[in-house]
């Protein structure tokens, strides 16, 4: 019998994985990752994503040896690989689930179909988010979201008849063999479909108590967040899986500690970001240009010409003079990750306090970010960069986030240690501290830790200015209006006041 291939892509799990579950019924199985070297060199990729990857490959594995096949290596480009693979093998069909990633990704999956439908070869694509293709309206969009994640789960299958034992197999590949070089990251999270499960089973045991309390701290969020979003990132666990699963939790907890448990409510506004993950990925998929150039074209030229490479050294390598923005900035080299909040204030500053285009800073932080999804990076790059138009202007102040965020100043002084004998009084602003303060704390401003950069006043004032100008423009001429009907939440008003008023992603000024 001819096999049926599944290519694994952004989708590396066993569990609520339809496209394996339909090869598996049908009889033989291929189940294939290609390592692309497209992909891996472009602007957006790093050696912490090849690593996560590198474990999800490993766990995957070893899941499809558990149910009698195995994962089939190759590398090279998709087309030559696949084109190759058929030759040998035969396989007639390939199925694979829908992916809305960046512009090389999209183009390789154009160059597939092509090859596809010019060889005759049936490609069956499903849908693993709450995103739908050829979106003719935003109108309805969160019924139809809802009806994908409460529909029926996919079981793992059970066995699989593998189709690839004649064929050879790349090992897994380490970053060296690509020239990806150390990136500074020194923790990280394991990626993998156990490892997971096992994260999200801890959150919701224990760890999702404080979620809506120490989400927006940067050093309580490191325990009060899921911390799942790698793996919802590189498809380690299914959206749909990860929703029900948040469901039974909060209905257990109320039915056994009362609708108005604080925890029930913490898991109620949980369930709200998984909406929202897939709202902004959709964004992406409904205009994939929004990668490269301004989701509002009023916006057009408003930075391009201002860019000012000692800045954005300066901001990338946490050495701008504000302590928070230092401190969050050194934490994600370190680690991959930092919290919502202070992701929104870092592309913030960077926009707004030193006016730098979006797109540059947006690539620095796709390859840190572990977690990369490239639908909801773009679009949450844009919102706090202020080129959609349709959002409230999001401008931190940093003085105030570490105030309000790190008041004893814990977190600063583990990422910025050239600050840590510093008085919590000067913490937030070490340049105010008078000489033999800075003497006894052997941290002279100017020299051991930079002066800011900027005046926060300064600039605040001046992209403020230049930001309302093109947003009054930007209205006048209907751009704004064509932006709010192709990628505008249709949430009704009752709903929209109801999330400015909490803590949630969309109330980000500080």
């Amino acid at each position: 019998m001819t096999p049926e291939l599944v290519w694994f892509k952004r989708d590396l799990r066993v569990a609520d994985h339809s496209p394996l579950m339909a090869a598996a019924k049908r009889g033989p199985v291929l189940c294939l990752y290609i390592y692309e070297p497209e992909v891996i060199a472009a602007d957006d990729f790093s050696r912490r994503h090849l690593l996560f990857i590198n474990d999800s490959l490993r766990d995957l594995d070893a899941a499809l040896r558990e149910r009698g096949a195995r994962l089939l290596i190759r590398c090279g480009e998709a087309v030559s690989v696949l084109k190759a693979l058929q030759e040998q093998t035969g396989f007639q069909r390939i199925r694979v689930h829908q992916e809305t990633t960046n512009g090389v990704s999209f183009t390789r999956d154009r160059r597939v179909l092509d090859w596809a439908a010019d060889a005759n070869i049936e490609v069956v694509e499903y849908r693993q988010q709450g995103v739908m293709r050829k979106l003719p309206s935003r109108d309805g969009w969160a019924k139809q979201w809802q009806s994908f994640v409460t529909s029926p789960m996919v079981a793992a299958p059970r066995a699989l008849e593998d189709a690839s034992t004649s064929l050879a197999s790349e090992k897994v590949q380490e970053p060296a063999a690509f020239g990806l070089e150390d990136d500074g990251l020194h923790e990280r999270q394991t990626g993998g479909e156990a490892e997971g499960s096992r994260v999200l089973v801890e959150f919701l045991k224990a760890r999702s108590r404080d979620y809506v309390g120490g989400l927006s701290a940067p050093g309580r969020a490191w325990e009060s967040c899921s911390r799942i979003s790698p793996y919802l990132a590189y498809g380690n666990l299914s959206i749909r899986a990860v929703y029900q699963r948040v469901v039974a939790k909060r209905r257990d907890l109320q039915r056994s500690r009362g609708q108005r448990d604080e925890w029930s409510k913490a898991l109620a506004a949980y369930e709200e970001r998984l909406a929202w993950h897939c709202h902004f990925i959709q964004k992406l998929e409904d205009e994939p240009a929004i990668e490269f150039q301004n989701m509002n074209r009023a916006f057009d030229g408003l930075r391009e010409n201002a860019f000012n490479d000692d800045y954005f050294d300066a901001w990338k390598t946490g050495r701008t003079g504000y302590p928070m923005v230092d401190a969050c900035m050194r934490a994600l080299i370190a680690t991959g990750w930092i919290n919502f909040r202070m992701r929104a204030m870092l592309v913030s500053f960077a926009a707004n306090h030193l006016w730098l285009h979006w797109r540059r800073p947006a690539l620095h932080l796709a390859r840190c970010f572990v977690d990369y999804e490239p639908g909801i990076h773009y679009s949450q790059i844009q919102m706090q960069s202020g080129t959609t138009g349709i959002s409230a202007m999001r401008i931190y102040s940093p003085t105030k986030q570490a105030q309000d965020q790190d008041p004893e100043g814990h977190f600063i002084r583990r990422w910025v240690p050239e600050l840590a004998n510093v008085a919590t009084d000067f913490i937030a602003e070490p340049q105010r501290m008078p000489l033999d303060v800075q003497a006894a704390a052997n941290c002279e401003i100017g020299v051991d830790y930079p002066l800011p950069i900027v005046d926060h006043r300064t600039a605040y004032g001046a992209a403020k200015q230049r930001l309302h100008a093109v947003r009054k423009q930007a209205k006048i001429s209907g751009e704004s209006d064509r932006v709010f009907q192709r990628h505008g939440s249709r949430r009704r008003q009752s709903e929209r006041e109801h999330w400015r008023g909490s803590s949630s992603p969309l109330r980000y000024r500080g």
